[in-house]
């Protein structure tokens, strides 16, 4: 293609392809891939690939079907862009789907419907950036369904714990902090990572049981106490706790404690916010890295909600529900092509210096791609010379036809 735009995005796939092992061969379907995702403007499936594209049908599936180390390709093309603060994010997300056929098919929680539903999960590994305030995928894994993790013995975060340990040589290059919503505040999640050299972020029950660490001298006879009472989140003790202030509206109680239901010591930081009609809001955030700086896990844990926008803009523009494979091996593929493109677009975001401090919309993307896609076409078609394009103005004007960027 003759636009910029494009040899952009080409230039930037291909550059984290030097981290893996792939032939020429591979290399050319994975581009044709990621850029088939930012064209396609309605159903992402193996048919309308054929139509946007010089290959069959048959080919995709086939290719599809061929294992990608996309945890390996995501951190590289990162890498670049991110800064030292970073933590991995972990979240599943309800995937609609139907079908007898379909493999792993169950009954799991749908957070935007507030229910559960039939179809499938995918829980995704992702890389939050706090300078940033950004969040850019690692890898998505299909879940288990509770059938199937009955008959092995294992709970449904326990197979949560496992994804993320089974990846751990790749995931610990990048960071070892964890960071994940209230769900995940089980000892059965959070142990084991601990176990594995893991350190955890997330958000305790109002009620969690807490309490405070003895620090006083011991005159009796036997071993000292380790504990001192009960914490009371209604009424802190000042002693222990220490205030700072996190902005206007924010103050924040931090101090270590011990909490009775994951059986560790734990970093707690009480965050109050008002809201604009004067409530006041309280959250029991905690790290299970008691030297990690309070205010901190205050933002790593904010930031974590960065991946929902992963899940959003795969679904309403890269297809993330779009897939009608009925092989684990093609879901796979298409669920962390899907959210990989997403990631493309992010960093072509970020590599272009005029948009820097601006949003990020992959909507704009997404038009931008298939205009380019649209204009190669007619050019081809009517066997127009690149170099003969005079008028650049009218080419750009019509390359950013629609989009925000105009």
């Amino acid at each position: 293609m003759i636009f910029t735009e494009v040899n952009t995005f080409y230039s930037v796939v291909s550059s984290a392809f030097k981290s893996l092992s792939l032939n020429k061969w591979r290399r050319d379907f994975l581009l044709e891939i990621f850029m088939l995702y930012l064209v396609i403007p309605g159903r992402i499936n193996f048919t309308q690939m054929s139509r946007y594209s010089k290959s069959c049908e048959q080919r995709f599936r086939n290719q599809f079907k061929q294992t990608f180390d996309f945890m390996n390709y995501n951190a590289s093309l990162i890498k670049p862009f991110v800064g030292s603060r970073t933590a991995i994010s972990f979240d599943p997300s309800h995937i609609e789907k139907s079908g007898k056929k379909t493999p792993y098919l169950g009954s799991f929680w749908s957070g935007s419907d507030k229910c559960t539903k039939r179809g499938l999960e995918i829980a995704q590994i992702a890389l939050i950036d706090i300078d940033l305030k950004q969040s850019f995928h690692l890898e998505a894994v299909q879940t288990v369904p509770a059938k199937t993790l009955k008959v092995a013995s294992m709970s449904l975060v326990d197979w949560y714990a496992q994804t993320i340990i089974k990846r751990k040589e790749s995931l610990q290059k990048v960071s070892n902090i964890v960071v994940a919503d209230a769900f995940f505040s089980k000892i059965t999640f959070i142990q084991p990572l601990m176990n594995e050299g893991f350190h955890v972020i997330s958000k305790l029950r109002d009620d969690a049981n807490l309490r405070y660490k003895f620090t006083g001298e011991y005159a009796g006879k036997g071993r000292p106490p380790h504990l001192a009472g009960k914490v009371n989140i209604n009424s802190l003790n000042m002693n222990v706790f220490t205030e700072i202030k996190v902005d206007e509206n924010t103050v924040a109680f931090y101090a270590i404690v011990n909490s009775k239901s994951l059986k560790t010591d734990i970093l707690l930081v009480v965050e109050q916010k008002t809201d604009e009609n004067g409530k006041t809001i309280q959250r029991l955030i905690f790290s299970t890295d008691t030297k990690m700086n309070p205010l901190e896990v205050l933002e790593y844990y904010h930031c974590r909600f960065q991946m929902e926008f992963n899940f959003r803009d795969a679904k309403q523009s890269t297809g993330l529900n779009h897939c009608q494979a009925r092989d684990l091996d093609k879901l796979h593929f298409h669920f962390n092509a899907s959210l990989t493109t997403v990631n493309v677009a992010k960093i072509i975001h970020l590599n272009d210096k005029n948009k820097v401090g601006k949003p990020f919309s992959i909507a704009d993307y997404k038009l931008l791609y298939h205009n380019a896609f649209l204009l190669n076409r007619f050019i081809e078609a009517f066997g127009i010379k690149p170099k003969a394009l005079k008028s650049h103005h009218h080419v750009k004007e019509l390359l950013y036809f629609g989009t925000k960027a105009a």
